[in-house]
């Protein structure tokens, strides 16, 4: 079974590594750790935001329309 690559992978690959960078940075500069990290966080709410509503994991419109069907 051959994996690919999807666009949500990604999100979550760019959240990881914002928060990381965010991290380091606040670690090896003169910049606070705390505002580092809210700086990274902040970032990281942009591409969430960016792939909830601008890329959204719906194909268009319509489909938010759509019934869904109950799990009983």
């Amino acid at each position: 079974m051959d994996y690919t690559v999807q666009y949500y992978d990604l999100v979550l690959v760019a959240i990881f590594a914002t928060m990381g960078v965010g991290a380091v940075v606040g670690v090896l500069t003169s910049l606070a750790l705390p505002t580092a990290v809210i700086i990274a966080g902040v970032v990281a709410a942009l591409v969430i935001a960016h792939s909830l509503f601008v890329r959204g994991p719906v194909d268009e419109p319509g489909d938010l329309t759509d019934e869904v069907d109950a799990l009983n």
